[in-house]
């Protein structure tokens, strides 16, 4: 399955529109949790969207793997810190989290992250 990742996003976001406007108390939760839970503290922001990157693999989230590869970009990510996430995803995740694991890398490469060498 291809997607344009970044075309992705903009489709998902307007959706989300529709839910905030919808079914704001909903959302606003959704936001305080993604805020509180991706705050700086032990763990960096960027380890905490690696995190979430590895689990939207396992979960073959499609939306997932765009907005946390646009956020993984935008913090900073080498493609060495990605490719030791995709790892530890396909390590606990098998087959399915390899093919997953794929397009989770097209996702980064779209949004700008590093292309190999």
């Amino acid at each position: 399955m291809s997607h344009d990742y970044p075309e992705l996003t903009n489709e998902l976001n307007a959706k989300l529109a529709d839910f905030r406007r919808e079914i704001p108390e909903t959302m606003k939760g959704f936001g305080q949790l993604a805020q509180g839970a991706l705050a700086d503290g032990a763990l960096s922001p960027k380890q905490k969207e690696l995190i979430a990157l590895a689990i939207g693999i396992a979960a073959r989230c499609q939306g997932c793997l765009a907005f946390h590869a646009k956020a993984l970009v935008k913090l900073g990510c080498t493609r060495a810190e990605f490719m030791e996430m995709v790892q530890v995803s396909v390590y606990m995740g098998g087959g399915p989290s390899l093919m997953t694991a794929a397009e989770a890398l097209m996702a980064y490469e779209s949004f700008g992250g590093e292309k190999a060498a």
